[in-house]
């Protein structure tokens, strides 16, 4: 067996380990966080958002994360580790508030903003450890496994809080461990280092996307899209559990259509998409990816009946797998191996720049407007992003990106 057989066997090995804490994790932004500030706290909407965008502000501080590792030395893994056990830090915090919303909320801060700081940095492990022409397929077996224990997670918790809002401290401590065990795995993987510097600008890795067309046109359709995407996200669970926007559904009944349903659905797709991933041309893939999303935003909130909310998530949900693989890895098709995180960088903070505003216009807009409005605009945009790739696809001989 070669080196690189092993490499890529050990980090497969431990991502699947870590699949159960990190599908624990996952059902926390999808729907555990607002719903505890919601039925807990009774928090305004202001507070609301911020929670919501939290998570983007952490992708938009990822862009220095990797600036960080190549000055200071650490390998990829132990900045990893580093940030697991901050999250870690951040909600044993929480789940001491009681009945304090600013110390949950403090809690909260740590956490979110840590847990997708990582992200460029497991770019850089998968596009080292995983073959060009199986990436897709071994990751979307990991996210596979990952969403079996969110799917677990997801109605445990929603048992549990449906019961007694009081187990709130336990399901914090829960994504606590979880936490602390992702740190211990990514440690036992092999390190994976890049290149040193001892003069790091900031903003250094933007240089690409001057230097790569096909980089720049993808990074433009997907501010378009994620900006459509994210603002109908951003409302999911409070369009659910707002009386003033007729539903006002039980804790364990939120829990199943914003987090059950999708990730059934991500859990049933992801393999699809992984291999998807590996033979589509990926402009063609994106374009698909992004009909499912619009169609189920659009079923979500222009629907006035509950078959149209099953099935505006699980359309959602499908998209959501799809999503997942060309998201993380599409860098790797465009990307030599040393860079891959860079690109990935430019690519979380610009995801992090439209997540931390988005959530905010979107309470804005449904306070006016109401929430039919923001999945309308959402929808549109992302019609309007898929049909940016179109000229892409029509010379895709000429455009495709070189794997290699």
């Amino acid at each position: 067996m070669t080196e690189g057989e092993l490499l890529r066997r050990k980090t497969f090995l431990c991502e699947n380990f870590r699949a159960v804490p990190a599908g624990i994790i996952e059902t926390l932004s999808t729907t555990f966080s607002i719903l505890i500030a919601n039925r807990v706290f009774q928090a305004g909407d202001m507070a609301k958002a911020t929670l919501v965008a939290l998570p983007s502000l952490g992708l938009l501080l990822s862009l220095f994360i990797v600036q960080a590792v190549r000055r200071s030395g650490l390998s990829a893994n132990s900045m990893l580790a580093s940030i697991f056990a901050l999250s870690g830090v951040g909600f044993t915090i929480s789940s001491f508030a009681r009945d304090r919303f600013d110390i949950y909320l403090f809690g909260m801060v740590i956490a979110l903003i840590t847990l997708t700081l990582n992200l460029p940095l497991f770019s850089q492990i998968y596009r080292r450890h995983y073959p060009d022409e199986i990436r897709g397929r071994l990751f979307s077996q990991t996210a596979f496994l990952r969403k079996f224990f969110a799917i677990g997670a997801a109605f445990v918790f929603g048992w549990l809080l449906t019961q007694s809002l009081d187990y709130y401290p336990f399901v914090l401590r829960v994504y606590a461990a979880a936490s602390f065990l992702s740190a211990g795995l990514v440690m036992a993987m092999d390190k994976v280092n890049l290149s040193r510097s001892t003069r790091v600008k900031l903003f250094d890795a933007f240089r690409h996307t001057n230097q790569d067309h096909r980089f720049r046109k993808l990074l433009i359709s997907w501010m378009i899209l994620g900006t459509g995407n994210l603002l109908a996200f951003s409302l999911f669970v409070e369009y659910l559990t707002n009386q003033e926007y007729g539903f006002h559904l039980s804790e364990g009944k939120v829990s199943v259509i914003t987090t059950v349903i999708p990730e059934t659905l991500f859990f049933v797709f992801i393999l699809v998409w992984g291999r998807l991933f590996d033979r589509l041309d990926f402009y063609v893939l994106r374009c698909l990816i992004n009909v499912f999303f619009g169609l189920g935003i659009l079923f979500y909130y222009l629907g006035s009946e509950m078959w149209a909310l099953y099935l505006g998530i699980a359309l959602h949900g499908v998209a959501r797998a799809g999503g997942n693989v060309a998201w993380s890895l599409w860098v790797t098709k465009f990307a030599d191996a040393e860079h891959v995180a860079e690109y990935m960088s430019v690519h979380t903070f610009l995801t992090g720049c439209r997540g931390v505003i988005a959530p905010f216009i979107a309470f804005q807009l449904a306070s006016w407007l109401g929430p039919g409005w923001v999945g309308s605009i959402g929808g549109a945009l992302i019609f309007i992003a898929t049909l940016m790739l179109i000229p892409a696809i029509k010379t895709r001989h000429q455009d495709l990106p070189d794997p290699n």
